[in-house]
């Protein structure tokens, strides 16, 4: 009996010991990740939104604060994410009978590099985009900051996805 119970336990310890932190949002953290760093994400596009650059940042990490249990470190984490915003675009997408814009589109473009300081395979540099439609009855500083967060939310579930969630 005893043999059983030292043998279960064994089995038990050993098995714990090569396991991989899966959580409730989908992430499938390495036990050797603790830490992520976000670099800034200078703003190169040809139309520049002023706030952008830190809003993404913050909103980035945000997002892995609220749904890893990793730290932030300002330099050297496990986790990096580095970047630029490439684009910021407005164009018109629907026009109308007496060529009248019916509806606009605000697309933004984030190249991102990314560093699994743990575990290099994961390493990856894309290019995120993502856009959102507005009504041209409307002003681009009227629904701006909407679209913006709209957009940016959708890049960085991508971000976070292809990163830790391995999607």
């Amino acid at each position: 009996m005893k043999q059983k119970n030292l043998i279960v336990i064994l089995l038990l310890f050993v098995l714990g010991a090569c396991s991989i932190k899966y959580s409730f949002t989908g992430a499938s953290i390495s036990p050797l990740v603790k830490t992520y760093t976000i670099y800034d994400f200078p703003n190169r596009a040809r139309m520049i939104n002023p706030t952008l650059s830190d809003y993404f940042v913050e909103q980035l990490s945000d997002k892995f604060t609220r749904q890893t249990s990793l730290d932030y470190q300002n330099d050297g984490g496990d986790l990096e994410f580095e970047g630029t915003i490439t684009g910021y675009d407005i164009q018109p997408i629907s026009v109308q009978e007496g060529d009248v814009t019916a509806l606009n589109r605000l697309t933004i473009q984030i190249k991102v590099t990314f560093r699994n300081n743990q575990d290099p395979e994961q390493d990856f540099e894309t290019e995120f985009s993502a856009y959102d439609d507005f009504s041209s009855e409307f002003n681009i500083s009227d629904v701006e900051d909407e679209l913006v967060e709209a957009i940016v939310k959708q890049i960085i579930d991508e971000i976070y996805n292809k990163s830790v969630a391995n999607w």
